[in-house]
């Protein structure tokens, strides 16, 4: 495979199978900085000035993630990860094996422990976390990133996070609670060694077909670097190379600071309730296994002001919805501004629900009326779905065989963006592709064609760039060439067939990857 730094002016591309609607015989496609300006075959090509092999592999749109966290997944690749510990006792093991590599001063924030899959559910205590850690400051996130446990140096000095909302006595802080205890722990980390943990991030999208990823970010007033942190995200993806960074602000009726800050949109994270983990998703009937609805964070009316700062900034909303009860809240929200603002300005806005898990028809039928765009998770029904995982013990087996409904979303023109929710889940967009196929009810399956769609251009018309995301004259250059020499998709029906191997990335026309 080339080498060639390939950023232009002009480079052919050759010897390989495109995947282009207009030109299903191409081998070859030429670009201009960050255009593609020619599909079509070897022999046909226009002058270059420079060229690059593509080893006959098959040439494709690059993918989208549409949710990511960037600092955390850049931890989770190179620091502690809890995903897969059985226990709460080989959590702690983990956690001391991590902490004996640090500096006294260092702290310890990990996360991605699950205890819906442990023998015995029971939590380690705070002091045991403090032991774990040497006495560091210690936060585990569970896998959700809605709920976690402090060690005892946490409360003891910041007693007053107990006292917050859901910041109980005893393991898991959740809610609010949660929110400031992880961020009073991460506040200790500087913001230059954040973004170097964003770069690996990047790296690792990069090197799976990842063109351009969409980071969520959410202020906190126990840590004051968020928001620096934030922009130096969206800079990283500015960077020749990188795949781009599309930043969402999310903060509550801050439109013009998100602006400031370089955010595409305001909002993403900005949560109308929790997760179903935590039970703090909320929703309009209780949960099977407590007698809670969970956690209504945002009302109609707190929606509807955001809409209306947004729409006077101009920048898109989107809000942070699992839970029917909260998708409705964040609809009701959107039926309140549309005398305001017009149907139609609503719909060119698009704006967007992140993670729509708990739909019913109506509410569906909503989100058409309103033109939101669902940005959805398909690793989420692979990890917790079906008829005996975590979504059956919350919810009951038919709420839960009823959750992620793509297929009822897309049949009634709901626009699908995948993403990943990194590191909550990992950044895998042919897992997504193939979750989203292989969807634990099979009334919710998706077509692959459709999938594939939802991953790459679904992820860029969720942003309102509609030149991108298919192979033609004229769009940005996006694109990723896979190991794969049968000139079409791989049947990820199959559960045998392995996902196709990245060889090369080219983001905005630069190379952003290639395998060595």
């Amino acid at each position: 495979m080339s080498h060639l730094p390939a950023n232009g002016p002009k480079t052919l591309w050759r010897g390989g199978r495109v995947l282009s609607p207009t030109s299903p015989a191409a081998t070859a496609l030429l670009t201009d900085g960050d255009r593609i300006t020619w599909i079509g075959r070897d022999e046909d090509a226009p002058a270059a000035d420079r060229a690059v092999d593509l080893e006959g592999g098959l040439v494709t749109p690059a993918f989208v993630d549409s949710h990511v966290h960037l600092s955390g997944t850049g931890a989770a690749l190179t620091d502690l990860d809890l995903a897969g510990t059985a226990s709460a006792a080989e959590v702690l093991d983990r956690v001391a094996a991590y902490a004996a590599t640090l500096p006294a001063d260092a702290v310890v924030l990990a996360g991605g422990w699950d205890e819906t899959g442990w023998d015995d559910p029971a939590l380690p205590s705070y002091e045991e976390v403090d032991r774990a850690a040497g006495g560091r400051l210690a936060y585990l996130s569970r896998v959700c990133g809605h709920a976690g446990v402090p060690g005892a140096r946490l409360d003891r000095e910041h007693p007053e996070i107990a006292t917050l909302e859901y910041g109980l006595y005893e393991p898991p802080y959740r809610r609010m609670a949660h929110r400031a205890a992880r961020a009073a722990v991460a506040h200790a980390v500087p913001v230059h060694q954040r973004l170097e943990k964003a770069r690996a991030a990047l790296a690792r999208a990069a090197s799976l077909g990842v063109a351009a990823v969409v980071e969520h970010s959410v202020p906190n007033r126990f840590d004051d670097r968020i928001e620096p942190e934030f922009a130096g995200l969206v800079a990283l993806g500015k960077e020749p190379g990188s795949p781009a960074v599309y930043g969402w602000w999310g903060e509550l009726r801050s439109a013009r600071k998100a602006r400031d800050l370089g955010a595409h949109g305001c909002g993403g994270d900005l949560s109308a309730d929790g997760s179903l983990g935590a039970r703090t998703a909320f929703l309009r009937t209780p949960y099977a296994d407590a007698d809670t609805l969970g956690a209504q964070y945002l009302t109609a009316e707190d929606v509807a002001a955001h809409l209306m700062d947004c729409h006077a900034t101009g920048l898109p909303a989107a809000f942070h919805a699992i839970g029917d009860g909260a998708v409705a809240a964040v609809l009701d929200g959107l039926d309140l501004v549309e005398p305001r603002l017009g149907l139609d300005a609503i719909r060119h806005a698009r704006h967007r629900i992140e993670h729509a898990e708990l739909l019913d028809a109506g509410l569906i039928a909503r989100m058409v009326h309103h033109g939101v765009h669902a940005s959805v998770q398909p690793a989420f029904d692979a990890a917790w779905g079906g008829p005996d995982g975590m979504y059956a013990a919350r919810l009951g087996r038919e709420r839960a065989l009823a959750a992620n409904p793509f297929s009822r979303l897309a049949g009634v023109g709901v626009p699908l963006a995948f993403g990943s929710d990194s590191p909550v889940t990992a950044i895998d967009p042919w897992g997504g592709v193939r979750a989203a196929v292989a969807h634990r009810n099979p009334v919710s399956r998706l077509p692959l064609a459709a999938a594939f769609t939802a991953a790459t251009r679904g992820g860029w018309r969720a942003l309102g760039v509609d030149d991108a995301g298919s192979l033609v004259p004229n769009t940005r250059a996006n694109f990723a060439v896979w190991d794969l020499t049968a000139g079409a998709l791989p049947d990820l029906s199959d559960p045998g067939t392995p996902a196709p191997a990245c060889a090369m990335t080219v983001a905005a026309g630069h190379l952003a990857y290639t395998r060595a």
